[in-house]
């Protein structure tokens, strides 16, 4: 037996949490989401491939289901913050955007990133059975350079992994992070939401 301690030092965190009372909030956000969709149809063309992207959510107005989904966002990243060890004494923490991306059957998004934020986040208001799953890839590129043949899969060897998400979950993850979405294989839509974080000085 060899004698080895392990240290792992540099982990790349995605933080999933289910939001209480998610049924009701989706109903009304969904809504709200599909009146956006019939007022621009085009929307904007980013990540998603084939789906539909809003653009950027009125989170100003008040009584407004989207200012309404905003502040109940905001325990879970003052969480993550504190996950961190980030400071958030009198720190101006704030949701920069937001908006929303439709994926019908086989629309899906390909890998990107969330550059000038700290945090970007994906809230599932609709996620029928085999609708994409959530994937990150290792932002250490030097990784990929040279390696001997993998015999067996590891977080040590990994370049890739996946998150299966339900409708309510709130994922919640560092912005530099490659992320990216995979095909919508059910009849149904998929609905999320996404928003970015960052501090105001």
């Amino acid at each position: 037996m060899i004698d080895c301690e392990i240290f792992k030092f540099f982990p790349e965190p995605i933080f999933k949490y289910k939001l209480k009372n998610f049924k009701d909030l989706n109903k009304k956000l969904a809504k709200y989401i599909y009146k956006l969709q019939d007022k621009d149809s085009d929307g904007l063309e980013r990540s998603n491939k084939g789906g539909w992207h809003s653009k950027n959510f009125e989170l100003a107005v008040e009584d407004s289901i989207q200012k309404e989904f905003a502040i109940i966002a905001q325990p879970y990243i003052l969480n993550v913050f504190q996950n961190y060890g980030w400071k958030t004494e009198n720190k101006n923490i704030r949701i920069k955007e937001m908006w929303a991306i439709i994926n019908k059957q086989s629309n899906f998004n390909v890998l990107h990133t969330h550059p000038n934020c700290y945090l970007s986040a994906a809230y599932y208001v609709k996620a029928p059975e085999n609708c994409g799953r959530f994937q990150v890839e290792s932002p250490n590129i030097a990784r990929r350079h040279s390696y001997p043949e993998i015999h067996i899969r590891n977080e040590f060897n990994t370049e890739g992994a996946g998150v299966d998400i339900n409708e309510g979950d709130l994922l919640i993850f560092p912005a530099y992070l490659p992320h990216k979405v995979s095909h919508n294989k059910s009849s149904e839509d998929r609905i999320v939401i996404s928003f970015n974080v960052d501090v105001r000085a």
